[in-house]
């Protein structure tokens, strides 16, 4: 029989279309998938750190147009290279008026003794501070990932990973500041809350509470959870031993928390070391003063928005976003991430809310936020999640522009 009398082939519909790339992207393991998504959103943010950086003038960090390594430790980034140069000083710097200056104690150890470390080997400090956050911040993608598919479908659990990878302040996981570090560590807390092992937390709050400010919120939801799961005890059983431990990894995780400036204290004999440093930051703004809780978002309104609408409408603008945050914990797709990931994001929001006071880290202090792209990834429309992807680059953009690049000034006032 000639090949032309011969049957027609079958086709083969998996043959067809086995090597198109929604297939193919199926095909690839789920950690593979995120690792890929991290490096695209880091490789567009490098972009937009190069086009900035070939942009820059000369200033008091670098020369004009330094290269990327360079312009990715500004700012902050210094102050943790100052750390593992020499340390933390014993006696506290003052200013020409006899207040504590800006120094090294308002900034966490964890992170700038493991960039040294890795420098041991011969790396330079710009290179190995960028390769220690973005290892942290693919660490923290993946888990992040192990976290959503605990509440979302797996294509909703993958869309919020873009989320967090392109996220208006994800820049920051790929510069020399602890950021990404603290976003594993939480991240980890998070999915061993979830899924109940509470005995693993002891270590992972303890390294947390050591990289960045924020394990105190977590002591927090770690005491709401307690009592979630007493209230809910004849549906959810929460036995007395898992009481007992919950109960002692809360109060660890506060000891731990409140850790840094006790250290702080016995190491410059000054009871309010680490308070008065962290004040300094905000002096230019409202002058110094002491830490009053729940005040310092009162007086950023007012600093900001007071000329414009008065003591009145500058605190209403507080209440109102407190009102906004606390409805949104409650719309259907936030709810959606349980009631663990909400006591969460409740506790970091009246955290920052106790103690921060609004400036130019604002955005960056609300990454910790970031189960929140967990409530972004529900719907499935594709043109709304390209809204999203598109919008968060830009802001991204922007976020560099006004809170990185520097042009002569900065937030706070002259």
């Amino acid at each position: 029989m000639s090949a032309a009398d011969a049957p027609p082939r079958e086709r083969d519909p998996f043959r067809a279309h086995r090597w198109s790339p929604r297939v193919r992207w199926r095909l690839l393991p789920w950690w593979a998938r995120v690792a890929l998504i991290y490096a695209g959103a880091r490789a567009i943010t490098t972009v937009f750190l190069l086009v900035l950086a070939d942009l820059q003038g000369p200033n008091g960090w670098t020369d004009a147009r330094p290269g990327y390594f360079e312009y990715a430790n500004i700012w902050d980034a210094r102050w943790y290279e100052l750390i593992a140069a020499i340390g933390y000083p014993a006696v506290l710097p003052l200013t020409d008026g006899g207040h504590v200056a800006e120094n090294q104690w308002a900034f966490l150890p964890v992170y700038p003794g493991l960039v040294r470390a890795v420098t041991l080997t011969g790396m330079s400090w710009e290179v190995a501070s960028v390769l220690v956050s973005v290892a942290a911040g693919l660490g923290a993608a993946l888990v992040f990932h192990r976290l959503m598919r605990r509440f979302l479908a797996p294509d909703q659990a993958m869309f919020a990973v873009v989320l967090f990878c392109v996220a208006p302040v994800a820049p920051i996981m790929q510069v020399g500041y602890a950021e990404s570090l603290a976003f594993l560590w939480m991240a980890i807390a998070l999915l061993l809350l979830v899924d109940r092992r509470y005995g693993w937390l002891v270590p992972v709050v303890a390294l947390w509470a050591f990289t960045r400010p924020g394990a105190l919120a977590f002591a927090l939801t770690l005491g709401l959870h307690w009592i979630v799961r007493f209230v809910r005890r004849h549906d959810d059983p929460f036995p007395m031993r898992e009481r007992m431990v919950v109960a002692s990894v809360a109060v660890f995780t506060g000891v731990v928390g409140l850790a840094w400036p006790a250290i702080a204290w016995i190491a410059t004999g000054d009871l309010a070391a680490y308070f008065d440093t962290e004040l300094a930051w905000r002096s230019a703004y409202i002058g110094y003063g002491d830490l009053v809780p729940f005040t310092a978002w009162f007086q950023g309104a007012e600093w900001w928005f007071g000329h414009a609408l008065g003591t009145v409408g500058s605190w209403a603008v507080v209440v109102v976003l407190v009102a906004a945050f606390g409805a949104a914990l409650f719309a259907p797709w936030v709810r959606r991430l349980g009631v663990d990931l909400r006591l969460w994001l409740a506790s970091y929001a009246l955290y920052l809310l106790a103690v921060f006071f609004p400036q130019s880290s604002t955005f960056r202090l609300l990454a910790p936020l970031f189960p929140l792209a967990g409530a972004l990834a529900v719907p499935r429309a594709r043109w709304l999640r390209w809204t999203f992807v598109i919008g968060s680059l830009a802001l991204q953009l922007g976020w560099l522009v006004v809170c990185w690049a520097i042009i002569g000034r900065d937030w706070t006032p002259p």
